[in-house]
């Protein structure tokens, strides 16, 4: 008699190393709340159940990871584990050469402080939270060029996630092609509740940057998953591998700027890449990477870590790992639309987004719905997500919207499951619901919701 595969996904691993969590009583988790100032970033993780406030470097690697960490080379200059993650960033990425950084907004702080200067402008299909600072820091304007539909919850559109060319040229018409030094390209788009951008709007850009002698970035910290989306929905590339799609996304940029506690699996560490005949810029780079990070063999990592990130890498665009991540969002996703829970869909590549505005429509934008949806997540089941709307991003259009952000190869069904339940008995006490004020805020706007604390409102 032949076996027949299981009528569910099973997953391509197993746990070999386990971390409890429990579930605080109600009346504790209120507490924890108002001490935290109705902000989950002042939680501590003990108190939280299922932690979806981030998948950034919140992941568990594996056991060829934890291999290398042994093996770890903590020379100052010239360890081991920078040549393994050169290597692995020209095999995997296409740059060889890089400017290591202790984690993402490091590595943003290298090339934005490279490339920007005071009346600049910066063209995005979205800037997250850490680039929109570091581009206001340095002097510049972040301007960001969505396509339209990607703030459509239920538009229909395979790549939701694309840059507007159209929107930029007319930036551009108005700011002079000289002030716009810098066109970047995030990929998944995070701020656009994590879609996917093309290869063929990838080419489109390029030529676009190439036309007003930009230099284009690619923000690539879910270039694994973005390469994923890709084979699924993009003719061209239905027979390509999530490897060679990855190679030519990025061939297409003059430089790279990745947070190794996404696609790269790890738990810390970054990296500038720069191509070929960008030699100016590499080194202006790697003088700003060795004021800010450290020597440009470590970066601010540890030799050790270099070496897991390396391993990492490799593993990010390897079958069936990819696709299991994203199928579990997709699961996610499709949980709570069965439980008529407000949600961004197609789902993105690393999180689901719910829309607070819709969930909790007596609340007006100004009292933060989507804030107060996060901390009742918490209240009534523990679970941590965040705010990208009008808390996060003050001035934004767009709806507040709600990320639950997956940890790769963390939870189970079973995690996936209380989350959703937990959305769902939210969503049904709605009018019970107040909107919040702030009571301290940030000095820095773009990175309020970081530190500031709220109080519920009468």
């Amino acid at each position: 008699m032949s076996i027949q595969p299981p009528p569910f996904p099973v997953r391509s691993y197993k746990a070999t190393m386990v971390d409890p969590v429990t579930l605080l009583p109600r009346d504790e988790r209120e507490a924890a709340l108002e001490a935290a100032g109705y902000n989950v970033f002042n939680l501590d993780s003990e108190d939280v159940f299922v932690d979806l406030l981030t998948d950034s470097g919140t992941g568990t690697m594996s056991n060829q990871q934890w291999a290398a960490l042994f093996r770890g080379d903590e020379a100052y200059a010239g360890s081991d584990g920078f040549r393994e993650l050169e290597t692995a960033v020209e095999d995997v990425m296409g740059f060889d050469r890089i400017v290591p950084a202790h984690q993402g907004r490091g590595a943003e702080n290298v090339i934005y402080g490279a490339l920007v200067e005071e009346g600049d402008t910066v063209l995005n299909n979205a800037h997250f939270d850490t680039t929109r600072a570091h581009v206001a820091a340095n002097g510049g304007d972040p301007v960001d060029c969505p396509v339209d539909g990607a703030t459509d919850m239920h538009a229909d559109d395979p790549f939701k996630g694309n840059f507007s060319v159209e929107t930029a040229r007319a930036v551009v018409d108005d700011v002079g092609a000289d002030n716009v030094p810098v066109v970047v390209l995030t990929i998944t788009n995070n701020t656009m509740a994590g879609q996917p951008v093309s290869v063929e709007n990838t080419r489109e850009v390029a030529d676009f940057a190439d036309s007003i002698d930009a230099t284009l970035v690619v923000d690539a910290c879910r270039f694994a998953e973005n390469a994923h989306f890709v084979q699924q929905r993009e003719t061209e590339f239905a027979d390509a591998s999530v490897a060679d799609i990855a190679r030519e996304q990025l061939s297409y940029a003059d430089a790279c700027v990745m947070s190794g506690k996404k696609d790269g699996l790890v738990n810390i560490g970054g990296f500038v890449g720069v191509a070929d005949g960008q030699d100016e810029l590499f080194e202006a780079c790697r003088q700003r990477g060795i004021l800010f990070e450290g020597f440009s063999t470590y970066g601010g990592m540890a030799g050790r870590d270099l070496a897991a990130f390396a391993e990492g890498l490799r593993e990010a665009v390897e079958p069936p790992y990819v696709a299991e991540r994203v199928a579990q969002v997709e699961s996610l996703c499709e949980q709570l639309a069965d439980r008529d829970v407000p949600v961004y869909q197609p789902a993105g590549g690393h999180a689901v987004y719910i829309d607070a505005n819709e969930a909790l429509p007596h609340i007006p934008r100004e009292e933060f719905p989507g804030q107060a949806f996060v901390c009742e997540l918490y209240r009534e089941g523990g679970v941590r997500g965040v705010e990208l709307g009008r808390f996060a991003f003050p001035e934004t259009e767009r709806a507040d919207l709600v990320r639950l952000a997956l940890p790769r190869r963390t939870y189970g069904p079973d995690h996936v499951e209380h989350v959703a339940d937990t959305a769902e008995a939210v969503c049904e006490r709605a009018d019970e619901i107040p909107g919040l004020e702030i009571v301290s805020n940030s000095s820095m706007p773009e990175l309020r919701h970081f530190s500031a604390e709220l109080r519920p409102l009468d």
